[in-house]
């Protein structure tokens, strides 16, 4: 079981428990947070763009270039900013605090 911290811009935050293997952007959709992911994961939009942590943001992998011109596109990007879709849990991220953009919409849910 891996721990994630959700965030919102509102300063509330959401403890909730993953799989080894699992993406963040499925255990934050399950878990109820504004991220659509309208792309299933593809690099293909930034509707799962999340805000990395400082202090976790150096133990993930880093982003490929397709990732990188996304986050581009993303309202509110920082330095610390990352797709969702892109980031896979392992027990090395156990602790993980993300960040959820106030931009962030799930309109699929609507």
């Amino acid at each position: 079981m891996i721990t994630v911290t959700f965030i919102n811009a509102e300063g509330d935050s959401q403890v909730v428990h993953g799989s080894n293997g699992q993406s963040l952007l499925d255990l934050a959709q399950a878990a109820g947070q504004p991220l659509e992911g309208t792309c299933e994961g593809q690099m293909a939009c930034s509707t799962c763009h999340v805000i990395i942590d400082k202090g976790w943001f150096d133990k993930l992998p880093s982003a490929v270039e397709d990732e990188e011109d996304m986050l581009d596109l993303a309202t509110g990007a920082r330095r610390t900013s990352r797709l969702s879709c892109q980031i896979t849990l392992t027990p090395d991220l156990d602790g993980l605090v993300v960040h959820v953009p106030a931009e962030s919409r799930n309109m699929q849910g609507l």
